[in-house]
């Protein structure tokens, strides 16, 4: 497949700016492959179409305040730092992003907080991911992770095009998240909330959690035509004994498993054996999901709307064919259906 197969023209009044007034109250998309439909609902409906057995298949990371602001030495040039992954703990290693780029160079120091309380330098700007900043701090590695939280703000992303308010602190997490280590938030899990989450565990519905930081793989931009010559950022990923077992035996009982994200297909998908179980597994994934694809675990899924030429939609593409999803989208668009992180669902069956 093309990268240009996945264009389209979304326009600006569709990004979702906020989230719903209640999580389960946005919309929701149903896109059964076997009969070709496609059926519109609130997305609290999504539990008519689960049954006691059923496993949902979470991905618990939780996002931590990757943004943060600091003043070049000297000049006193603002300079926004995306905080993309902790290298080593111990030397206060981090690769980040910094914007704008081009006024930062090796040796240059940064300066964060009103009292300039947390100074980075910057030891690297060769990596594919940006630069590599090491921090400088007297006290502990507790202290300083908590000064990465008083100083850092929730990494909304920015197509969504207006500046972080306190709602973000809450609502860009899901409510299962517990594994700090994510810079974006698996966002089809975004839509559950607290008495949802309990109806279908009374239906009894399954839950498995899994992990997959997101971090910029899930973003980068795709900038080949050939899409089998794209290559994914490595991407953390956990799937305990636990979520395995309760995976396979639904498997095995020949139940709906669903997969609520991309990040979770990712995730499953990474970890198959030859007798197409799911294995434990701890570790990185650079897995890239795009038409066509063999899908072992789950056999359906939940996904929020996303952009055009996205390996999201990639991935979406993949588990719910092609033509269908592109149609899908284009029923999106007429239908003004939200997209982006605070946007509307889609639930393919």
């Amino acid at each position: 497949m093309k990268l240009s197969q996945f264009e389209f023209e979304l326009p600006e009044e569709l990004i979702s700016k906020y989230p719903a007034n209640h999580r389960d109250e946005s919309r929701l998309m149903v896109v059964n492959r076997k009969e070709g439909t496609i059926e519109h609902k609130l997305f609290k409906d999504v539990i008519d179409y689960f049954e006691e057995g059923d496993v949902m298949i979470l991905n618990d990371t939780k996002v931590f305040p990757a943004r943060m602001y600091g003043n070049k030495e000297k000049t006193g040039a603002r300079i926004e730092v995306f905080l993309l992954r902790e290298l080593n703990a111990e030397n206060r290693l981090w690769d980040v992003l910094v914007d704008p780029a081009r006024k930062i160079r090796i040796g240059n120091k940064l300066f964060f907080g009103e009292d300039d309380s947390l100074v980075a330098e910057v030891i690297d700007n060769t990596t594919s991911r940006g630069r590599t900043l090491r921090f400088l701090f007297d006290g502990s590695y507790e202290e300083f992770r908590a000064k990465l939280l008083e100083l850092g703000e929730t990494p909304l992303p920015k197509l969504i095009g207006r500046d972080v308010e306190e709602l973000d602190k809450e609502r860009y997490q899901t409510i299962f998240a517990k594994n700090e280590g994510a810079v974006a938030a698996p966002s089809a899990g975004l839509h559950f909330s607290k008495h949802l989450l309990k109806r279908l565990e009374i239906k009894g519905v399954e839950f498995a959690e899994t992990t997959l930081h997101v971090g910029l793989g899930t973003f980068a931009p795709v900038e080949v035509e050939d899409l089998s010559k794209h290559k994914m950022d490595s991407e953390q990923i956990v799937i305990s004994p636990n979520s395995a077992d309760k995976i396979n035996t639904a498997k095995i009982e020949k139940r709906r498993i669903c997969a609520v994200g991309t990040t979770v297909m990712r995730t499953v998908e990474s970890s198959v054996s030859a007798s197409q179980q799911l294995n434990p597994f701890t570790g990185w994934t650079n897995k890239f999901l795009f038409p066509p694809h063999e899908f072992s675990i789950a056999n359906s899924m939940i996904s929020n709307f996303h952009k055009p030429k996205s390996t999201l939609l990639m991935s979406v593409a993949a588990f719910g064919g092609y033509d269908l999803i592109m149609e899908a989208y284009k029923v999106a668009i007429k239908e003004k259906y939200k997209f982006y992180a605070y946007g509307d669902a889609m639930l393919i069956i």
